[in-house]
């Protein structure tokens, strides 16, 4: 179901993980972000679009996981745009034989049969740099970072005031920095992007994280601290007190994997660094 959060926006959330979907108009056309999850989610909210009268004329996705690059047919045949560095990502993916089954083992087990993958990642690339996607609806400004994954990008849908934050600010889920990737600085990197959605809140009302629940601009700012404090004590090797995973909401306590998960991962990032500058100091 499309619930209105904002004039020219709706939000569909996903029965599995709180995965949002967000639909922009303009009384006539439309633009879908992240459209997921399962292939009867995609089909309700293609008939949901289609109920109010808007034609699909545009697709994004914030970010090459999984869960945010997804497709159906019933949505149409048209741009899916993507920063440059995430079609990189998603084209190297596709290109190897068993890409299937490499999102396969991600999945979860509940909706691992009913997720359509025959037009996953096909993405048109938008030029290195661009600050504005490419669409006649209301202005849609693209803020880019590799704060959660390469090419990663928050959108700031200007004219209605809502942030589309990717798959960060949830409160349902701990951040999960690039802590896999190659990197120099992943958790650097999520501290830039955090400062990038804090430097838009002033343009914004609202906002939709890639996981969870919708908040106001006051939630914004609440989930920035958080999520910054977060990632402090990531790179401070400090027990969190973050609530996402000391008191997990019910059927959530997996979180808590993916916070011991990063803490492994921020330890040997700090020992590669350490051992990186040890050699730079013999070597001068």
């Amino acid at each position: 179901m499309l619930t209105r959060i904002a004039a020219g926006v709706r939000v569909h959330t996903s029965e599995c993980i709180e995965t949002n979907s967000t639909v922009v108009d303009d009384g006539s056309r439309a633009l879908i972000i992240d459209p997921g999850l399962t292939t009867s989610e995609l089909i309700d909210l293609a008939s949901g679009v289609s109920a109010l009268g808007l034609e699909v004329v545009a697709g994004f996705s914030t970010h090459p996981d999984w869960d945010h690059a997804l497709w159906h047919p019933l949505l149409g045949d048209v741009p899916r745009y993507g920063t440059a560095r995430a079609y990189d990502v998603l084209e190297h993916l596709r290109a190897q034989p068993d890409w299937r089954s490499q999102i396969a083992a991600g999945l979860p087990p509940e909706i691992a049969d009913d997720v359509p993958l025959h037009l996953f990642g096909l993405l048109t690339p938008l030029s290195e740099g661009t600050v504005e996607l490419p669409w006649d609806g209301p202005s849609v400004r693209i803020l880019e970072h590799s704060g959660h994954a390469p090419g990663h990008a928050a959108l700031l849908i200007e004219e209605c005031r809502v942030i589309v934050a990717g798959d960060m600010l949830s409160d349902v889920l701990v951040p999960m920095p690039d802590l896999y990737g190659d990197g120099l600085d992943p958790l650097g990197d999520y501290l830039v992007g955090l400062e990038l959605l804090e430097q838009a809140a002033s343009g914004a009302d609202l906002f939709v994280p890639g996981h969870g629940s919708v908040g106001d601009v006051d939630e914004l700012h609440a989930r920035i601290a958080a999520d910054r404090a977060y990632i402090h004590d990531l790179r401070d090797a400090r027990t969190t007190a973050d609530a996402r995973v000391t008191a997990p909401r019910p059927g959530w306590e997996w979180v808590r994997d993916i916070h011991e998960g990063n803490v492994e991962r921020a330890a040997l990032l700090r020992e590669r660094n350490v051992a990186s500058d040890q050699s730079r100091g013999r070597d001068r």
